[in-house]
């Protein structure tokens, strides 16, 4: 269990209950420290279950997760990518914090529609007239 809180922003903190640490041995270079120690860190979160979370920030943030979520609504994290169990513990909760923040983002504003103006619509048709010129003038010559 980690134990303490995960803070993200001003309105989410998860509690350090939500979250569950698993530690396992990590391949990679590391000489015989690698088959004695288990430095890889799992770190599985509930998103489904999680009260910190609103019900738009958790469904945001399973799609966002895609493949490291269970059926359940779990979230797996694995962090292998430091030595020590203490980088990767870290790494993992900052990539959790990363995810959760990116889907508590605001969604983006509606697209305006808009019309070309009369000066690009001009320029259009001039270019697709000129075009049109230059292919003209590529064909055999009438015998006018």
């Amino acid at each position: 269990m980690a134990s303490e809180a995960l803070y993200i922003n001003d309105r989410i903190t998860i509690a350090g209950w939500e979250l569950t640490e698993q530690f396992v041995l990590a391949g990679g270079p590391g000489g015989q420290n690698v088959n004695k120690v288990a430095t890889a860190v799992q770190l599985f979160f509930s998103i489904q279950n999680s009260p910190s979370l609103s019900d738009r920030v958790k469904a945001n943030a399973v799609k966002l997760a895609g493949r490291r979520v269970s059926k359940d609504g779990v979230l797996m994290i694995e962090a292998n990518r430091f030595r020590s169990q203490d980088r990767n513990r870290e790494d993992a909760r900052e990539r959790l914090k990363e995810l959760i923040l990116e889907a508590a983002a605001p969604p983006p504003a509606p697209r305006r529609k808009t019309k070309p103006t009369k000066g690009s619509i001009e320029r259009r048709l001039k270019e697709k007239s000129g075009r049109s010129e230059v292919k003209k003038m590529r064909g055999k010559p009438g015998g006018d």
